[in-house]
Formats: C-alpha cells, structure tokens, sequence
C-alpha cells in the first residue's frame, strides 16, 4: 500500500436522524485525523444545518470528488445539488432519498477505488429486506463476535429456511472473516441451537453441519442452547458465535453492548463496511444528546480490518506475532465438543436404563 493514510469513506445516513451529529462529535477530537482521512458522502447544506442546531464546532471542508480528499482534514463530499428539507426526528421520504443517493455515490467511488473502507451512517431498515442475502451480517463489540445464519425472517420461517448447507455457508465465511479480518490464527466457533430442548433441526441439520465444518477444517462446537450458552457466559471461551436468526443473536448482543460500542459488519464481500450497532434514532435527533462511540468504533474497526487484510494476503509475509491472546487452551476440542454432545443426549427410558 502505497504511503498514505487509509481513506474511509462515510455515508451520512438519513438526514433526518442522528447521522450528521454522530459523525461531526466523532472527529470533534482531531487525533481521529491521525487515524484516517475522512470522506463524508452527504450533502454541505444539510451537515450545515446540523452543525448549526447542536452547536457543533467540528470544522470540515467541502470537495466536490473523493480525489481532492486531503489528509489532516474531515472531508465532505458533495453527492447531490438537490434541496433537501431537514425535519429532525421526523421520518421522510425525502430523507431516505437522501440517503440513497450518498450510498449510490459511495459504491460508484469504490468500485472506482477511491477510497479503502466502508462506513455507513445509521438508515432506516429496508421495508423489502433481501432474505436471503449471501454475505454473513456479524455484530461485534469487546466481548462478542455473533454471526446470523437467517436475517429479517418471522420466527415461523426460520426452521424451514436453515439447512446444512447453510450453516457450512455461513460458517465458512465466519471462519474466514476471523482469520482474515481479525488476524485469529485458528478461531474457534460456537454454534447455537434452534430449539430450547433437542429436535429435528438439531439433529438432522445443525449437527450435520457441525461435522462438516469441522471437516473443512472450521473449529466447529455445539449446538449450544442460547440460555446456557450466554447465561453461562460460554462466549469468553469462542472467537465467534453463530446464532440461527436475528433475535437469537441480537437481544443478547445488545444487552452485552451496554456502552455503545456495538458494531455491524458484513462479512464475505470485497470491501470492508462496517455500520454502528443503532438506528437513525429518530426520538433524540436534534437533541445533541446522541453517542458517537458505535460509529467511532465502526471505523476502528474498519481501518483495523483493512491493514490486517494486508498482513493476512501478503504472500511472502512474515508470521506475525498474535496482537491479543486467543480464547483456547490446549486440549478443550473434546471437552467443547462432550459437552455439546450431552446437553442434545436424549433422555434415556426406563427400558434403557
């Protein structure tokens, strides 16, 4: 990589949401501009008014293209000339197209290479979500990496849309997002049941897939049941948990994401894109009391991922040393894997006893 400083690039999100005052706190503190040279896809006027109401004192200067972006400086680009009403807290239609059209810029420049990562300002969900989206949605933040085997589904849908094949899919992509993105030589991954008690999909499909992977090389334990797994604080002992819908990964996600720190990724395309762990938060725009740590920690880890990608695909590299210690100890893949292995062990009768 050539001399320079890594070039993130930042959607502003719906203009009517929290975007705009998270991103303008975020590098209210300019040792951010040591980190990184900061490319914000919005709008001057808009990121005007924003800064104006909450009295932010963050100092940016407009480009018209990703090339004129300069280093020691928060860069805002400008992606439409259009007007754009700003009625903070209050979902619109015209605040959405906003949004639109600062990420149809942003994906234009990448694929254009003007810019290295991808970080993406809070929106508001996709009403038509794509189901069956080929890439892996992680949540992260200190303590936890969780990835969704199924995302935006109902609960009834759920059983009907895993498969083996699936679970291999996703688990891969985990397996290979741990090694590549977070530098973990041989990452161990906790797979987590569908069910509370033992059933079909236990039996004929998670656990099938388990053995897969594991024959693929994946570290592969489990099914865990969700309760025992997070209430027993199991997770200290993986690199990543693959969860089997939304719910079953994100409400303890959030409830171990106290401090705001929580991060999105998406795992298994080209570029690195990170988001925060939050919506537009329509209920606090304007109020200047949002949190900017989720985005600023969205783009550590961005900028974080990007060198190690450079590290891992150097083919002639070096082995470096680990930058933080792994969660295993010698010996633990048959503890891991008994334990797994009785708590799905079906009750025995009284004839078999």
């Amino acid at each position: 990589m050539e001399d320079r400083k890594i070039r993130v690039a930042i959607t502003h999100g719906d203009t009517n949401g929290i975007g705009y005052e998270v991103i303008l706190k975020a590098f209210e503190d300019s040792m951010m501009l040591d980190l990184c040279t900061p490319i914000i896809y919005g709008s001057p006027k808009v990121a005007a008014y924003h800064r104006k109401v909450m009295d932010l004192q963050t100092p940016y200067t407009i480009i018209n293209s990703a090339e004129e972006a300069r280093e020691g400086r928060l860069n805002l680009l400008s992606t439409f000339e259009d007007e754009v009403k700003v009625e903070l807290g209050q979902p619109t239609a015209e605040s959405e197209e906003a949004a639109r059209k600062a990420m149809q810029r942003a994906k234009e420049d990448l694929q254009k290479g003007l810019y290295d990562v991808l970080v993406m300002a809070p929106v508001r969900p996709n009403p038509n979500p794509v189901r069956e989206d080929k890439a892996l949605t992680v949540m992260l933040n200190d303590l936890v990496r969780i990835g969704l085997v199924t995302t935006h589904l109902p609960i009834k849908e759920v059983a009907q849309a895993i498969s083996v094949e699936k679970i291999v899919s996703k688990g891969t992509i985990f397996h290979t997002s741990l090694k590549r993105d977070f530098r973990i030589s041989n990452p161990r991954l906790a797979v987590l049941a569908l069910n509370p008690q033992p059933g079909t999909e236990e039996e004929q499909i998670i656990a099938p897939a388990i053995e897969a992977l594991e024959t693929q090389g994946v570290q592969a334990f489990g099914p865990y049941t969700a309760d025992e797994f997070f209430g027993g604080q199991m997770y200290y002992d993986f690199d990543g948990v693959l969860a089997m819908y939304d719910d079953q990964g994100s409400v303890p996600f959030k409830t171990l994401s106290a401090q705001d720190y929580g991060v999105k990724l998406k795992a298994g395309i080209t570029a690195v894109c990170t988001t925060p762990d939050h919506g537009p938060a329509f209920d606090i725009a304007g109020k200047g009391i949002a949190d900017e740590q989720s985005l600023r920690h969205a783009i550590y880890t961005a900028v974080d991922m990007f060198r190690h990608r450079i590290e891992y695909d150097e083919p002639m590299g070096n082995p470096l040393p680990k930058l933080y210690h792994e969660k295993r100890e010698d010996g633990e893949k048959a503890r891991f894997a008994v334990r797994a292995k009785d708590q799905f062990k079906k009750p025995e009768t009284p004839e078999e006893k």
